[in-house]
């Protein structure tokens, strides 16, 4: 069964707005990161045992890395639904 023009434009605008939601998170995430990082820093300074603030960095990376990634995919479904959009 096709997907009518306003269920596409439906489609797409959702997408949209997940891009940008995205964005925003990936911004915080590498904010949150960097306020991390500077947490570790003191901590070293400190003498203390780092093992755990080093650990929670290494998830964050990884987590915020995920969200690119998964930013690729949003802006790859953005663009093909643009298309259909734009075929009509």
């Amino acid at each position: 069964m096709a997907i009518s023009l306003a269920e596409r434009t439906a489609q797409l605008n959702a997408e949209e707005h997940l891009l940008v939601k995205a964005d925003k998170d990936i911004e915080e995430g590498w904010k949150r990161i960097r306020d991390q990082e500077d947490r570790l820093r003191e901590l070293m300074a400190g003498g203390h045992d780092t093992r755990q603030a080093e650990r929670l960095v290494s998830l964050l990376r990884q987590t915020v890395v995920e969200w690119e990634r998964h930013r690729v995919l949003i802006e790859q479904r953005v663009e093909y639904l643009r298309q259909e959009v734009a075929v009509g």
